[in-house]
């Protein structure tokens, strides 16, 4: 039996809360070296409260061939990935401002 969303009240097939979350949320992509002079791409400003932030981790580690971490609100990539990141979350329907 399908679940029914919290938020809208339609069933999950139905559901577009991710979808409206995800317009108005601005992904902001930086980076920053790390321990040992390494370079890591952090995406700021999504709100895990809408948007299942694990599973947008998985879709760019795998996007970017490399290893990575959510701490807290913020997804951790390692290596330089600013513009594989951003085309990956434009695809995904997330506006993107790179810093």
């Amino acid at each position: 039996m399908a679940g029914i969303c919290n938020l809208c009240g339609l069933p999950e097939e139905l559901c577009i809360c991710q979808e409206i979350a995800k317009e108005q949320q601005t992904a902001v992509i930086s980076t920053a070296r790390r321990r040992y002079g390494k370079m890591v791409t952090i995406v700021d400003g999504i709100d895990d409260a809408a948007i299942d932030i694990n599973h947008l981790a998985k879709t760019l580690k795998s996007a970017c061939a490399s290893g990575g971490t959510v701490k807290g609100r913020t997804i951790e990539l390692q290596g330089e990935h600013k513009k594989r990141a951003a085309k990956v979350l434009e695809q995904n329907g997330y506006r993107v401002e790179v810093r």
